[in-house]
Formats: structure tokens, sequence, C-alpha cells
């Protein structure tokens, strides 16, 4: 699973007029902001592209850069809609937040007198977190492997963890190779990891690229396992080590590719179009019927929801298309030739 954040960014590259509504065609004036008919927001995809903006300062702690981000938003929002009171409110809260900093920094600034400037700036030291953050990446694989270890044995244990490794990998060489800062991958024990990337205004294709790279890399995974198996000779009725890490790293991928939530399934289906989500649909029902894997239904209920919920791409993205449903195929075959044997080792 990858986490998007947002670094600084100069401007971020005004769209596109729009005089078609995407969703019921209709024509529209020079200015128009949403829909009279359908109330469709014209402008969802630069809107979603300024709040991963701002939502990556916030948690970088650039506030005053946040709120202005947060502004920008206001220009493509009808002031009548809930989407623009939100962002009014988000702003509210940043605005009381800098207000919340700026008297606490007076308050102690009077208690500390000519010591104030000086424990400042040692407050502001950082070194022991940056250290404790060079480690993260280890402390959290060790601790990852450690617990499913000790539930499933030390081979199973090792194998799910580099599985789980090399799915993040995916995200994190993705995310280098468009340019972008990201970080080390970090195990949660229960919810699988993270890698947490700071996305500079890149296109939805870019953001679907990086979130798909993921399942891909995990796919690589469990065919190799799947490999493996075929050539060790694992009776598949007694459950294989690595027959059991092809299923479950097949099924953990398609997991991923649930369009709900944060899942990397979400952040490509952003590509795609209403057409485009429909196929992906129809595929994961094929799949459901062939093999009976409940993960295929969730997957075509959450691009169900998807289409109900609109907010379709400007411009969608054949190729996101492709990788989506050709990962999703590749996964369910590996799933086929490795059924569910797992058991502990």
């Amino acid at each position: 699973m990858a986490e998007t954040l947002t670094g600084t960014i100069p401007q971020i590259e005004a769209p596109e007029a729009i005089y078609n509504c995407p969703d019921c065609t209709r024509w529209l004036p020079d200015g128009t902001l949403a829909c009279p008919d359908c109330h469709a927001i014209l402008y969802s995809d630069h809107l979603r592209r300024i709040a991963l903006t701002a939502t990556g300062e916030e948690n970088e702690g650039k506030w005053v850069e946040a709120r202005e981000t947060w502004r920008k938003a206001l220009a493509w929002l009808p002031a009548e809609t809930k989407q623009y009171a939100a962002v009014e409110q988000r702003i509210g809260l940043i605005d009381t937040r800098l207000r919340g900093v700026e008297e606490n920094r007076a308050k102690w600034t009077r208690r500390l007198g000519p010591f104030a400037p000086v424990l400042f700036f040692l407050a502001k030291l950082k070194t022991l977190l940056l250290v404790l953050l060079k480690f993260k990446f280890l402390l959290s694989f060790l601790g990852f492997f450690g617990i499913y270890g000790l539930a499933f044995g030390w081979k199973f244990g090792l194998g799910f963890t580099l599985a789980i490794l090399i799915h993040e990998m995916g995200h994190y060489v993705a995310a280098r190779m468009r340019g972008l800062k990201v970080d080390l991958p970090v195990f949660l024990p229960g919810l699988g990891a993270y890698v947490r990337w700071y996305a500079m205004g890149i296109s939805l294709e870019d953001l679907s690229g990086i979130a798909l790279a993921g399942p891909f890399f995990g796919l690589l995974a469990a065919a190799g396992c799947g490999a493996v198996a075929r050539i060790l000779h694992e009776p598949q009725d007694t459950g294989g080590l690595f027959s059991a890490l092809a299923h479950l790293g097949a099924w953990l991928n398609l997991l991923n590719l649930i369009p709900v939530f944060g899942l990397d399934g979400a952040q490509a289906t952003y590509a795609l179009d209403r057409t485009q989500r429909w196929l992906v649909l129809a595929t994961s029902l094929i799949f459901f019927g062939w093999l009976h894997e409940f993960v295929f239904l969730f997957i075509a209920l959450g691009m169900g929801w998807r289409l109900y919920a609109g907010g379709y791409a400007d411009k969608p993205s054949s190729r996101t298309l492709i990788r989506y449903v050709l990962i999703l195929f590749t996964l369910g075959v590996v799933m086929y030739a490795f059924p569910n044997t797992t058991r502990r080792f």
C-alpha cells in the first residue's frame, strides 16, 4: 500500500477549461464550475491535486503553505456547495492552529525570558528523531517477521515478510523513477506495510502508475514463488511452502486492488472513466464466477461504488486500464494454479 503525501511546489498548473459536463455532456458557458443539470463538480481532478498538495503540506507541518494551497481550491468550487464549506472549515482549523502556535510561543517567551531563543533553537533539533527514522524500516521489518514467524513458522514468516517488502518496493521504485521523494517501507503487523511518498502535482496517470506498481511487483513475487514450487515439485494437496506463498501473495495483491479507502486500486481508479470502470468490474465478476474467490467480488463491488460516486477523469488513461486488467487477470491465474493450501511451516 502506498501512502501519498505532497511536497512543496511553486504552483499548481491550472486545468484546461471544460465546456461539456463529463457526466451528462451538457454544453456549459465559460466559467461554469458545476453542471446545473447533474450538479457534477467539473474540475474535480484539479481539486483532487490541490487536496493532495495541501494534505502533504499539513503532514510536513507547513501550515502557512497548506492554508494558501487550500485557498486555491475555493476558486474552483461553487460557493453554495458542501465542498466549498468543507474547504473553508479546513482553512479555519489551520488558522486556529497557527494562532495557537503563536500564542504558545509568546507565552513561553515571556516565561523563559533571555533563555527563550536558545531553548527554541534546541527544540528544533531533530537529530535523535532522524536517527530513529533511519532504523524505522529495519526495526519494523524485523518486528513484522518475528510476529509472523512465531505464528506460522520462521520459513513462512520470512517468505511472507519478503513478499510484502517486494510489493512495497514496487511503489518505492515507481516513485523514485518519477523523481519524487519517497521513504523506505514501514511494516505494521496485522495491517501490512506502507511507503510514504511526496507527490509534486503529478498527473493522475503517474499517480495510478505508482499505485499499480505495488501489485505488479507483488505479482512477480507470487509468480516467482509459484515457479519455485513447480521446480521443487511441491505436492499441492499437502500445502507446500512456496505454493502457499504464491496463493497468499496473489490474494493480498488482489485485496490491494479493491478501489476503496487508501488502497492501491482506489488511487488507480482516479485515472479511469465510466466505461473503463465497467470493464474492470466485468473482469472481476468473470473471475469470481470462475474461481469463487470473494476478493474478486469485493473488487467488483468497490468498482460499482466508484461508478455510483462518479468523479471520472477528465482525460482517462488507457494505459492504466490495461495495467489494472492485466494485473487482475494474471493474479487470478496464479490463484487458479495454486489453490489455498496454507498451513504451518
